[in-house]
């Protein structure tokens, strides 16, 4: 989020506040909305090299270590535990929400 502070001010500017309304447009499009079309199912070895892409923003840019990329990989419970993180990541979203104007 700290990446795109910046961005939610312009777009704040331009747009005007994000609303429900907006929110619940942008889920029925982007989300409700998605179909297969532009989907391919991936090889193992497409799926290794779109995991090695996440090196320049996982470490690079989010300082996360080379060692957790690899976890992700070959940790099998690594996403299977984020689910314990719910609670957490439900407080960043809220915060998130309040930070552009959208209360629970």
């Amino acid at each position: 989020m700290e990446l795109y502070t910046s961005r939610l001010a312009e777009m704040h500017e331009e747009f005007g506040a994000y609303s429900e309304v907006d929110a619940a447009a942008h889920y029925a499009r982007y989300l409700q909305g998605v179909s297969t079309d532009n989907m391919i199912e991936l090889t193992y070895a497409d799926r290794r090299r779109v995991h090695n892409l996440k090196y320049f923003t996982w470490v690079e840019q989010q300082g996360r270590s080379y060692q957790e990329i690899m976890s992700q990989w070959y940790d099998r419970d690594y996403w299977v535990d984020v689910r314990t993180q719910a609670d957490e990541i439900d407080a960043l979203i809220d915060e998130f929400n309040a930070e552009v104007g959208l209360g629970k």
